[in-house]
């Protein structure tokens, strides 16, 4: 009886859905959420732990008393995507028309989903690089493309390479993905690296969905945009929101920019799912660009910086390995030398010493031997957490 209960079950579900991944993380979740709360970290969930800067708050606030709960225009307020169309051109120097050329969404990880959806045809294939942001190959997966993975190393920064990615074409690779800076290694490819990208774009004229949430988290360099190199625009579709930048994980809004013809599909597939964004929210992001404070972000951004110099400080102290990533808020130590695989070493790490952080393995194959510890957490945080692992490298050292 059970098993033809398991079999209707089976049948119920699409295959498509059941080949989605993700139990590692979950199962990670949830014994986060069984443990007693008192003493515990989690260095886990990837949101800035600044707040919602407080005119772009009050702006959605007002929106909500004065009755701006309705639907909106399916690719959002123009005046939205106006201001974003500006700040795109202030940044990087790139023109997108905000009529055609962008459109507004459930976070960025709708982008991402239309972008997928609006380009792939059963069995088109999509290249990114192992490790990966969990999320990538579900959402490739969910639009029946397939995954096609270029292993990269912590030797070479985590970062794709043109003969690596030159290999892993075929007849059906239809697009290549990255995000730049990287979830979860931190990688931030500069233009020499995304010139090679762009370079293999062009010889088998592919699209490429580029990923930048993190644009504006860069230390020690300055961000490119892969659309702002020469031919890119027209092959690319961009994607950024306000969930890191301005700490609106909540809020859920993102954007993609990108050819008209791409996001006009994009918007049809928008417009029967999501219908519209929210519309306070919107006008919190509007109210969050218009009043974007440089200065005030430097100020996050040396403290960010900070964090990050601490802890692959720290982290190499104990003798765990440790890159020092250029962008976002993650560092990827190696616990090889503790002759525990990632999964292991994560588990144990949280029933023991109550401080969460994430097993490489979940990002791919290539993330097995490593963590992905978020530094947008209190100073104070950080240093209780390396004190405890320190004690914890030590004893199992024994």
């Amino acid at each position: 009886m059970s098993q033809k209960r398991e079999s209707s079950s089976k049948m119920r579900v699409s295959q498509r859905v059941n080949r989605v991944a993700g139990e590692g993380f979950g199962k990670f979740l949830a014994l986060l959420h069984s443990m007693p709360k008192e003493g515990l970290i989690s260095l886990s969930v990837g949101e800035p732990d600044f707040g919602t800067p407080e005119h772009a708050a009050e702006e959605g606030c007002r929106a909500i008393r004065e009755g701006w709960t309705k639907y909106t225009p399916s690719p959002g307020f123009p005046e939205l995507r106006q201001a974003v169309s500006q700040d795109l051109e202030k940044r990087y120097g790139i023109r997108y028309d905000p009529e055609s050329e962008i459109i507004i969404t459930v976070g960025a990880s709708e982008a991402m989903d239309l972008a997928f959806r609006a380009t792939l045809d059963p069995g088109d294939e999509v290249i990114l690089s192992d490790p990966y942001y969990v999320c990538y190959p579900s959402c490739i997966g969910l639009a029946e493309g397939v995954p096609v993975f270029v292993p990269t190393t912590a030797r070479n920064g985590f970062q794709m390479e043109y003969p690596a990615i030159k290999t892993r074409v075929s007849p059906r690779t239809k697009v290549i993905l990255f995000g730049n800076p990287a979830n979860p290694t931190g990688t931030h490819m500069g233009e020499e690296v995304l010139a090679e990208i762009a370079r293999v774009a062009e010889e088998h004229d592919l699209l490429v969905v580029s990923d930048e949430i993190y644009s504006q988290f860069s230390y020690g360099m300055e961000h490119c945009c892969f659309a702002s190199l020469p031919g890119m625009k027209e092959r690319t579709i961009l994607l950024d929101g306000f969930a890191k930048r301005y700490a609106m994980p909540g809020w859920r809004l993102g954007y993609a920019a990108g050819p008209a013809d791409l996001i006009a599909a994009m918007g049809k597939i928008h417009q029967h799912t999501m219908l519209s964004p929210p519309s306070m929210s919107q006008w919190a992001a509007l109210a969050a660009l218009k009043a974007d404070d440089d200065q005030e972000f430097e100020k996050i951004l040396a403290n960010y910086d900070r964090r990050r110099k601490f802890l692959v400080e720290r982290l190499t102290k104990m003798g765990l390995d440790c890159p020092e990533s250029q962008g976002a808020f993650y560092v990827f130590p190696s616990v090889r030398a503790t002759g525990m695989n990632s999964d292991e070493f994560a588990e144990k790490f949280l029933m023991e010493e109550k401080v969460m952080v994430l097993p490489g393995i979940i990002f791919g194959d290539g993330g097995e031997g490593f963590i992905r510890i978020c530094y947008a957490k209190a100073f104070s945080d950080l240093e209780e957490s390396m004190r405890r692992m320190e004690r914890f490298v030590k004893r199992i050292a024994v």
